[in-house]
């Protein structure tokens, strides 16, 4: 059986539901999956693939993912990479398509990932903090923008793609 990891970081549970789902979706194509927290992440050499997605903040992934793929990038380069993010939220969140910050895009060239997918991410005005989020939660950037159709056939693309690269 194919090993693959599917690593998520966010703040507040929304990017970890979509690489619960990125999983699901792989492990329906009878890939042995583990969905983890990318802070949790110490190597990469039991995965014969690997997806990283993170949480935007202020156009910037959380930290925890940058440092899996700084610190495997060697391994990952061995492998194929898909990388995600999720965050735009209001009308058109699902349209639009976010760039990579600088340092994860010298990553991913590194390590030849696929193209960066970009998700439409969940502001939910209880869980908002600091001001600008209180502010954008009081409009219409509040609410769940995840297309989860979108979601999963991402996935299953992922799952061919797997089938397509990885020696069985």
């Amino acid at each position: 059986m194919i090993n693959v990891l599917v690593a998520h970081a966010g703040k507040r549970g929304a990017t970890r539901e979509i690489a619960e789902v990125v999983g699901e979706e792989l492990r329906a194509a009878e890939f042995a999956v583990d969905v983890r927290d990318a802070g949790e992440v110490d190597r990469v050499t039991e995965y014969a693939a690997v997806v990283v997605g993170s949480a935007l903040y202020y156009a910037r992934w959380r930290p925890e993912a940058v440092r899996l793929l700084e610190r495997n990038t060697e391994e990952l380069r061995a492998r194929p990479v898909w990388l995600f993010h999720s965050g735009p939220c209001g009308p058109g969140a699902n349209l639009a398509r976010v760039s990579l910050p600088a340092r994860v895009t010298l990553l991913a060239a590194a390590i030849d990932a696929g193209r960066t997918e970009t998700f439409g991410g969940r502001l939910d005005p209880a869980l908002a903090d600091g001001v600008l989020e209180k502010l954008m939660a009081r409009g219409n950037r509040a609410g769940d923008f995840r297309d989860w159709d979108r979601i999963r056939a991402w996935a299953r693309d992922i799952g061919r793609r797997i089938l397509s690269r990885v020696p069985i």
